[in-house]
């Protein structure tokens, strides 16, 4: 079994604020980071931090070898990511004092992505390994239709959650990720309670796995008739930005390593909670000691 996670790949341009600037307010930065982002290379990292062999597949400009260079660091194989000439995948991402954020992307290479360079990175895979996939990307109905018609596990995080959602075969997915407003906005439900929205969630998509996130209210399971719930770790917030992706990589690490899903729940609530006691997205992902360590 082997996991591919085709995605994106973003230089993270972080602006300290005192906070999140309105529409036509100028606000100053009080600091700048530069560091490695993009949901796709989060949760590929998240995945070889936690102890898994994984593939990216995506694509990037000149300016974000340094992206490459740092999953490889981590473990993962990165012979599926396409060179090109135009830029690489920007996120521009304002952090106020209460740790919150507001994120503007440019696409650049993730939104290049052609149906040939998918049908290239699928042919490496077969029946039974897994595809993760976030909504960052162009060609996602591609790679959908491409990974079933080869027996793949399809994983998807819709997020951003926009119209192109709508476009897609998600009947094919196996496995949600989604936040409350994500959840919420897949079934057209207005806001409710977690456990209301994954109570629809599954009755919309019978076959499949729903995870949804929750913020301070832990992680709610479903599938079928069955239901888990996961707790989030109390730490102190120095950024939030990539502890979803964290999430994710630790939950499906956890679930293909044959734990329960309660256990699963567990070690993605932990990794998820020192995640976001740390600065940065890639970078404070925690390593497998730090979460299977009980």
């Amino acid at each position: 079994m082997k996991i591919l996670v085709f995605g994106s790949l973003n230089i993270d341009l972080i602006f300290m604020v005192d906070h999140i600037a309105s529409p036509g307010e100028t606000v100053s930065g009080n600091s700048f980071i530069k560091s490695a982002g993009g949901k796709g290379a989060n949760q590929a990292a998240a995945l070889a931090k936690a102890g898994m062999p994984v593939y990216m597949a995506g694509k990037i400009g000149r300016d974000g070898e340094f992206l490459a260079e740092l999953l490889e660091s981590y473990g993962v194989n990165t012979g599926g990511i396409v060179r090109y000439e135009g830029a690489t995948g920007q996120a521009i991402i304002q952090l106020d004092h209460s740790r919150q954020n507001a994120i503007v992307l440019y696409s650049g290479g993730n939104g290049a992505i052609s149906a040939d360079e998918v049908t290239a990175a699928l042919n490496e895979f077969s029946a039974g390994d897994l595809v993760v996939l976030q909504n960052e990307i162009s060609c996602l109905r591609d790679i959908m239709e491409g990974a079933k018609k080869r027996g793949m596990r399809i994983s998807f995080n819709p997020s951003p959650c926009n119209e192109k959602i709508a476009e897609l075969p998600l009947e094919l997915v196996d496995i949600f990720f989604v936040n409350e407003i994500e959840g919420a906005a897949l079934v057209s439900m207005p806001p409710r309670l977690p456990s209301e929205i994954l109570d629809r969630l599954v009755e919309c998509f019978p076959l499949a796995e729903i995870i949804l996130t929750a913020g301070k209210d832990g992680a709610y399971y479903g599938c079928g008739t069955y239901r888990a719930k996961g707790d989030i770790i109390d730490t102190p917030v120095a950024d939030t930005t990539g502890a979803g992706d964290t999430f994710t990589g630790y939950f499906l690490a956890a679930r293909e390593k044959g734990m329960p899903v309660t256990q699963a729940l567990a070690a993605a609530c932990k990794a998820s909670s020192i995640a976001v006691s740390r600065m940065g997205a890639m970078e404070s992902i925690p390593f497998a000691a730090e979460v299977f360590c009980d």
